[in-house]
């Protein structure tokens, strides 16, 4: 199947120049930068390498999402941040992955050969809440996930379209996992290793958004399966 790499940044030109030369480009079909408006020559950079980008008009992670796989022409996607969080090295992992039959690929952060960028602190209450998190989707639809909640995953385009996911923001991923458990469609998992940010903010605010994973893990389980586009 060919794959397109979406590259998702907001004002990640640290990142970017870090990271870039191991982003392994040539792995995949297309790649494919979707920005949430940067200022400081993320945009630019990409263009400099003939590389496309597409300016989010209505900002939030889960709407790159929605535009990446309306704009992408291959069959599957992988969802890639250049902060340093994820490691580039993964990337064709994902696609040998996919190429065994998977209807979507996550990165681990918390399987073995996995870690968190919070493994080392003495109080990891984010990592306590992700799992808290993934062990609630395993229980009410019965999966056997490690990490529901990681954006750094492939899957297949018309896998997505089927799913619907209406999420803003992080919400997103989550909400792929849990509609892809109500399914019971094919998921696999790869050990992923989580670094620590390159330069940048992170978009996410933690309390905010764990607000926001409470409720829409609320509304999914009232919703059941009236999602789906089969």
């Amino acid at each position: 199947m060919k794959s397109s790499l979406i590259i998702l940044t907001l004002n990640e030109i640290e990142g970017v120049k870090a990271l870039f030369d191991r982003i392994p480009v040539k792995t995949v079909d297309s790649c494919l930068v979707i920005d949430g408006g940067s200022t400081d020559g993320t945009i630019e950079f990409f263009e400099a390498h003939d590389i496309p980008v597409i300016v989010q008009t209505i900002r939030g992670r889960g709407e790159a999402f929605r535009i990446a796989v309306k704009e992408a022409k291959t069959e599957v996607l992988i969802f890639f941040s250049p902060d340093g969080n994820e490691e580039p090295d993964d990337i064709p992992t994902f696609i040998n992955k996919m190429d065994e039959g998977y209807d979507m690929v996550i990165g681990s952060r918390f399987m073995p050969g996995g870690a968190n960028e919070d493994d080392e602190v003495s109080f990891p209450w984010r990592k306590w809440a992700n799992q808290a998190f993934t062990l609630c989707a395993n229980i009410l639809w019965r999966g056997r996930l490690t990490d529901s909640i990681n954006g750094y995953r492939a899957i297949r385009a018309d896998v997505f379209k089927r799913l619907n996911p209406d999420g803003p923001g992080f919400v997103i991923e989550y909400q792929l996992s849990i509609r892809a458990l109500k399914l019971k469609l094919n998921v696999a998992e790869i050990p992923t290793r989580e670094g620590q940010r390159i330069g940048g903010e992170s978009g996410s605010k933690s309390i905010p958004t764990g607000l926001l994973f409470i409720r829409f893990l609320i509304k999914e389980l009232l919703l059941g399966k009236r999602f789906d586009t089969l």
